[in-house]
């Protein structure tokens, strides 16, 4: 089934969404070949993610959520169809310019944190702004910190991951995905290894990055009471959009 592009005029708290879309996927499909498997993981996808929106994308397992969300990410190339990021198609893009767009314009969380124990919240949090070599290590840690201030863990800066919560360590992936500034943030069930009071919270800072910072959020998830926060929810079926 094919889905028709919605227009938002305003987010679900009154936040004021683009009309401009930063994502466009036209008959997006993604096959996955082996010598003797076929896996088609999602057919002829058609979604709009306007600047400025909070989305989420819901399915029973194996409808092809993560690669959904994947192929936004540009972490992963669609079989056929068209991917255009900010009008531009990236099909064309080399891996180069991929990759630089991705760590310039896209943050990343994930359902298990990906923290690295042996360093520090905010030496873990600098990690994506040792490939701008722009920056020099006094500015990136300054970045870091502002990051951690934006979801609350500012007391936390010089503990290790072991020393915290699991909402806490979300909270610190949630400041590495967006100390660049990214434009879009993408989020792997961010709540689903969390209580559903962490869980909660977590969807509050990810809230708040959206209004407040102008984020354009799209997260994975397969809780309805998080996903019905979201301005829209994107259903998948069998690798199929059905809403």
């Amino acid at each position: 089934m094919t889905s028709q592009a919605i227009t938002l005029n305003a987010g679900a708290n009154g936040n004021q969404t683009s009309t401009a879309n930063m994502i466009e996927l036209e008959g997006v499909e993604k096959v996955y070949r082996t010598d003797r498997i076929e896996t088609v993981a999602l057919t002829n996808v058609n979604l709009s993610v306007r600047e400025g929106e909070f989305i989420s994308i819901m399915g029973p397992s194996g409808s092809g959520k993560s690669t959904l969300l994947n192929v936004i990410g540009l972490l992963d190339v669609p079989t056929g169809g068209k991917v255009t990021l900010n009008n531009q198609p990236v099909m064309s893009y080399s891996d180069r310019h991929l990759a630089h767009v991705r760590n310039e314009q896209i943050g990343f969380v994930f359902q298990t944190f990906h923290l690295i124990n042996d360093l520090s919240v905010v030496d873990n949090v600098e990690i994506p702004l040792l490939y701008r070599k722009n920056l020099s290590g006094s500015e990136r840690r300054k970045l870091a910190l502002r990051a951690l201030d934006r979801v609350g863990l500012h007391a936390r800066v010089h503990h290790f991951p072991s020393q915290l919560s699991g909402g806490q360590q979300q909270r610190v992936a949630i400041a590495r995905a967006i100390v660049g500034n990214p434009r879009i943030l993408l989020a792997d069930e961010p709540t689903g290894n969390l209580d559903s009071q962490m869980g909660d919270e977590i969807m509050e800072v990810l809230k708040d990055l959206n209004e407040n910072e102008s984020t354009t959020v799209v997260i994975v998830t397969h809780d309805s009471g998080q996903a019905e926060k979201t301005e829209r929810i994107v259903r998948l079926f069998d690798g199929r959009q059905v809403s």
